[in-house]
């Protein structure tokens, strides 16, 4: 949980850290499941970095303490709740590299 939070003018405060942005994904929609809007950012570099490093996950100001605590109660993923994430259709606007392979193997 970073201290230096370049979005706090905006109304939006960092309610967690991850790693990278698979995890920021995760992070971001167990948070939408819990009904809070999230959004994340790489804390440094940009996308000629790829989805490596970390990213802050942020929320409404007025959500953070709920939100951090909602993360709280969900550490330790099970092998099941990744699995059946791993399944889930990514959201729209973000093809998978997988999916765009394909597309390419048909020209």
């Amino acid at each position: 949980m970073a201290d230096d939070d370049p979005q706090e003018g905006r109304g939006l405060r960092v309610a967690a850290t991850a790693a990278n942005e698979a995890e920021a994904e995760l992070i971001v929609q167990r948070l939408a499941e819990a009904g809070i809007t999230a959004s994340s950012q790489r804390t440094i570099g940009g996308p000629e970095w790829g989805p490596s490093g970390s990213q802050y996950i942020y929320v409404e100001s007025a959500e953070r303490d709920k939100a951090r605590e909602i993360l709280k109660r969900t550490e330790g993923i099970s092998e099941e709740e990744l699995a059946r994430l791993s399944e889930q259709p990514l959201p729209a606007g973000e093809p998978s590299e997988q999916g765009q392979a394909r597309e390419d193997d048909r020209d």
